[in-house]
């Protein structure tokens, strides 16, 4: 039965041990799907060495008992897993200055390990965003700046043979908001300056157009921030997949909690050429 052990990882792996600066996966929250103690702690304890990070994305903690939040940051803790707030910043700027003090001082004792900030809902000023770091890594928590790449999707070649000369319709643009990569690389540079731990990439329309198109934007992406600053949102299998493909495990993924042992799997077939799974050998088999 020891063929059907998981894996375990060394430092000298694709994938050492948690925590783990490369090779990391954070999955989401309750968000989309209402996850209770019980099915957390069923993923915790089947699939937590596989899991760095939980998300509690679109702000759903603030719609929940904070006893309940404490019980689930101290839970995702236990199995060594870090907690990340979600975009939800930017919704307490209304309230004044000093309200993003008092969320940061308030994430803190709910048990959170890492803000994010969505710089695009924010809609703040530079300077203004570097300070938001600043005041969170003073805090003793982790800052996690998100950034959208958005293009228009006109500019993707229609899929098919036609013959040469071939009349194609224009395609109206589907995006009005082209992100600039190379201000977005700029702001980047300048958060990870700043204190930011990480940061998170938005790529939704790159990733399902990858292999048609833009995938130019994902190399400049990691070609200047590097693999180990830069996590992708992968929204569907697909996404994930392509990502191993062309990066390899270390590669850092934010995914829905439903896609974790597809994941693994993947990154277990890109362990390196001593490593066909993490799994062991009789898995695949099947």
């Amino acid at each position: 039965m020891s063929a059907y052990r998981w894996k375990s990882f060394d430092e000298d792996e694709d994938r050492p041990e948690k925590p783990r600066r490369y090779g990391v996966t954070e999955m989401s929250g309750p968000h989309f799907t209402l996850l209770s103690q019980n099915v957390l702690q069923d993923i915790f304890e089947s699939m937590g060495q596989f899991v760095d990070g939980l998300k509690f994305s679109g702000g759903s903690h603030s719609l929940m008992p904070k006893s309940f939040v404490k019980e689930v940051t101290d839970l995702a803790h236990k199995h060594d897993i870090y907690v990340s707030t979600g975009d939800w910043a930017e919704h307490l700027l209304r309230k004044g200055p000093s309200a993003f003090k008092e969320y940061v001082e308030e994430c803190k004792q709910l048990g959170f390990d890492t803000i994010e900030l969505n710089v695009g809902s924010l809609g703040v000023p530079e300077e203004t965003l570097l300070r938001f770091v600043r005041l969170i890594k003073s805090a003793g928590l982790k800052a996690k700046p998100q950034f959208a790449v958005k293009f228009n999707k006109s500019d993707i070649p229609v899929d098919g043979d036609r013959a040469f000369g071939a009349y194609i319709a224009p395609r109206p643009q589907s995006t009005e908001f082209v992100e600039d990569v190379d201000l977005l690389l700029r702001r980047s540079v300048r958060c990870l300056e700043a204190g930011a731990d990480m940061i998170m990439i938005d790529a939704d329309d790159v990733c399902k157009h990858a292999d048609s198109v833009r995938a130019d934007i994902i190399a400049k992406i990691i070609g200047r921030l590097g693999l180990e600053k830069t996590m992708f949102e992968a929204s569907n299998p697909r996404a994930s997949e392509w990502f191993i493909n062309q990066y390899g495990p270390r590669v850092n993924l934010f995914v829905d909690h439903s896609h974790l042992m597809d994941l693994e799997c993947l990154r277990g077939r890109n362990l390196g050429k001593n490593h066909a799974s993490v799994l062991g050998s009789s898995y695949f088999l099947f």
